[in-house]
């Protein structure tokens, strides 16, 4: 049998195709420039799908030894009484547990700072689970928007 009829036997190709495709998917979440700096930070809870608190026993003690790490360039469904409907609570706890998740099961969590946020106490930035970006995760699942600080750019209801 020839080398070309091997190659393009229906399920060489659908098989060579499919590993084509989840190679692009992986390597697109893959990170890729750090923008901030890297840190091995603990992470003590998550608050909700963007917003993460974590160990920050470098402040003096006066400010806490935790601080409010909130995901740059997402936005995810408001919670509790910021919520809009109740779709969108319950894309917030869907998005909550999934990260949740996403943290428990880590093999190695880096905390990427970016600046200190517009509200007082929270700083900007990412985690990195496992190679990948949280906010890249969280927008593939469909539990994250792109977010530029501006106005929201989803209705969840």
């Amino acid at each position: 049998m020839s080398i070309v009829k091997v190659l393009l036997s229906p399920f060489i190709f659908l098989k060579f195709l499919f590993i084509l495709l989840l190679s692009l998917f992986t390597t697109s979440c893959k990170v890729g420039k750090i923008n901030g700096t890297l840190y091995d930070y603990k992470v003590i809870r998550v608050i909700d799908g963007d917003t993460i608190d974590i160990e920050a026993s470098f402040l003096p003690p006066e400010l806490g030894k935790h601080l409010k790490l909130r995901i740059y360039g997402i936005d995810t469904p408001e919670k509790g009484h910021q919520a809009k409907c109740n779709a969108e609570r319950k894309k917030s706890e869907i998005a909550t547990k999934f990260v949740e998740d996403k943290i428990a099961n880590a093999k190695v969590i880096k905390v990427e700072l970016r600046k200190w946020d517009k509200f007082g106490g929270r700083v900007l930035g990412d985690l990195i689970i496992d190679g990948y970006r949280l906010s890249d995760l969280l927008i593939s699942e469909d539990l994250a928007v792109s977010y530029d600080g501006g106005r929201k750019t989803k209705n969840w209801c």
